[in-house]
């Protein structure tokens, strides 16, 4: 006996045996039950995801000979002869081949005529968005008032390519992707019915590349087992994939980490000498940069098919949020541009050295910590109005209004700056100027020029900050009239007022602007200077 393909010995025949899909299933089941049949049915989604399946179940629903319900028998001659494809009543079309008018005009010839054997004549129309604009034209009318003993079951993966006037004469159903869960539950169902040993770990790495498609993952695990002769194996299953242990990807990060740059270029050597798929690697450090940022939002939140789990938790206490965001960024844009670098492995070591050039020194952002002085961390940056590049010296707050005054008699600045405030619930606040605290009343001004900021949802939002940050329940007012202290909005455009001017003189002082101003003439624009 010849061998059968996975895909097609492992085709759902029943709705029980189905993965997924339950949306569409409980209202199949429920319309079957109930007989309240439709006459046109129409499935969408990808490849792959059970549209054809379903449309043959329901053909065997409808005619079983134990009646119409949502669980035919499968042993009856009707039910067999849909499953082998020999049913003369059931005819299944692929409309990607019959595109003609004429086709269309063929196949309805005779569907005025009873069914010969079954209880419905049933039209299964596969990529029904292939036909062409009169074989549309031909079917509305039969589409629209069929005979009683005549459905049609539609499938197409791009409904946005069929004409209004099909879609509302069908019942549509939408088909989502698998997850990649449900995808490695049923191989390894499979697996273990066929009694072939495998590796858990390569199981979900054919579910992953099967991108929600459970046909692609069965013929992905048909290539796999011929591949390691019987066996599925996490090593031969990355060769065949063309994939890599994400190990790999978690060692780099561990270097990114501790800064080890020279370790992070030897590790990036050793995979070129394995002739590894670089565009594959760094589509491995998004994700696992994202499956960082997900562990930083709370333990245990990765899914069990995520492999190296605990070494993204560990991962996640190394890097603030912030960097994982910049990094993420960063990689995305790598990804996007590595076609354009003269070969993939100079592109993905440049995307590294950028990685490494954004990432913080040692003990400067380990762990995001609020503190009541923000300290201003001064660094040099190019800046872009002068050719060659010159430096200029910022700020780089935590918070666009980091105030590193303590003013007497006033809490209010410092007192902001330890709030979860953000949005326009942080402008309202930074506008506001400091009038009284007395039995847990904060009392606060802000300048009638400003009141469009002042909501009581924002007024709400900053209650709760400040009753959350003093550990009991207080009261904010907010008055408006113009505020007798400074605003913390009013500090931080002092302060950048400050850094400007220390900029400036800086500038005038820099050894490299006097080279350029005595060789070529320069002259230093001072209104184009900006921190950055």
């Amino acid at each position: 006996m010849s061998y059968q393909v996975l895909a097609r010995k492992w085709r759902p025949r029943n709705f029980e045996t189905m993965v997924g899909q339950n949306h569409v299933l409980k209202a199949l089941r429920h319309a079957l039950s109930d007989n309240r049949l439709h006459h046109a049915y129409l499935f969408t989604g990808t490849r792959g995801v059970g549209k054809t399946t379903i449309a043959r179940i329901i053909a065997k629903c409808l005619n079983c000979e134990q009646g119409i319900s949502s669980t035919p028998c499968g042993q009856c001659d009707i039910c067999t002869a849909i499953d082998a494809g020999r049913c003369v009543d059931v005819l299944e079309v692929d409309a990607a081949s019959r595109t003609k008018v004429e086709d269309t005009r063929d196949l309805l010839e005779n569907v005025q005529y009873a069914p010969a054997r079954a209880r419905f004549k049933i039209y299964i129309i596969d990529e029904v968005h292939m036909l062409s604009g009169h074989s549309f034209n031909a079917l509305l009318k039969t589409l629209e008032e069929p005979p009683a003993h005549v459905k049609f079951l539609l499938a197409t993966t791009e409904p946005q390519k069929l004409p209004i006037t099909v879609l509302s004469r069908c019942l549509q159903f939408h088909l989502k992707h698998l997850s990649i869960e449900q995808i490695a539950n049923y191989l390894q169902q499979v697996l273990t019915q066929e009694q072939l040993p495998f590796d858990e770990a390569a199981v979900f790495d054919i579910a992953r590349a099967a991108q929600g498609s459970m046909r692609d993952a069965l013929s992905l695990l048909d290539q796999a087992i011929a591949y390691g002769e019987g066996k599925i194996h996490t090593a031969d299953v990355q060769n065949l994939l063309g994939t890599i242990d994400n190990q790999y990807v978690v060692t780099l990060l561990e270097k990114l980490a501790q800064r080890d740059i020279k370790a992070a270029l030897l590790l990036i050597a050793d995979l070129a000498e394995r002739a590894a798929d670089f565009q594959a690697i760094l589509a491995e450090l998004i994700s696992a940069l994202h499956y960082i940022a997900l562990a930083q939002v709370a333990d245990d939140i990765l899914p069990t098919s995520v492999g190296q789990r605990q070494a993204f938790y560990s991962l996640a206490k190394q890097f603030s949020s912030q960097d994982v965001q910049l990094f993420y960024q960063i990689a995305l844009i790598g990804r996007r541009d590595l076609p354009l670098a003269p070969n993939p492995r100079d592109g993905f070591e440049m995307i590294v050295l950028r990685l490494f050039a954004f990432t913080p020194v040692s003990g400067e952002t380990s762990v995001k910590k609020k503190t009541a002085e923000p300290q201003i961390n001064k660094e040099i940056t190019p800046i872009k109005s002068i050719n060659p590049p010159v430096a200029v010296v910022v700020e780089p707050p935590v918070k666009p209004a980091a105030i590193p005054v303590k003013t007497e008699g006033d809490p209010w600045p410092a007192l902001l700056l330890a709030l979860d405030l953000g949005g326009v619930t942080y402008a309202l606040a930074s506008q506001c100027g400091f009038k009284s605290w007395q039995d847990d009343r904060l009392q606060l001004s802000l300048s009638p020029k400003h009141k469009a900021l002042l909501h009581e949802q924002q007024l709400q939002l900053l209650t709760q900050a400040v009753t959350k940050h003093v550990g009991h329940d207080c009261k904010v007012i907010i008055q408006l009239e113009d505020p007798v202290n400074r605003t913390p909005a009013l500090l931080q455009q002092e302060l950048k007022v400050a850094n400007l001017q220390e900029a400036v003189q800086r500038l005038q002082q820099d050894p490299g602007v006097h080279l350029l101003i005595n060789t070529f003439g320069a002259k230093l624009d001072e209104e184009s200077i900006e921190l950055v």
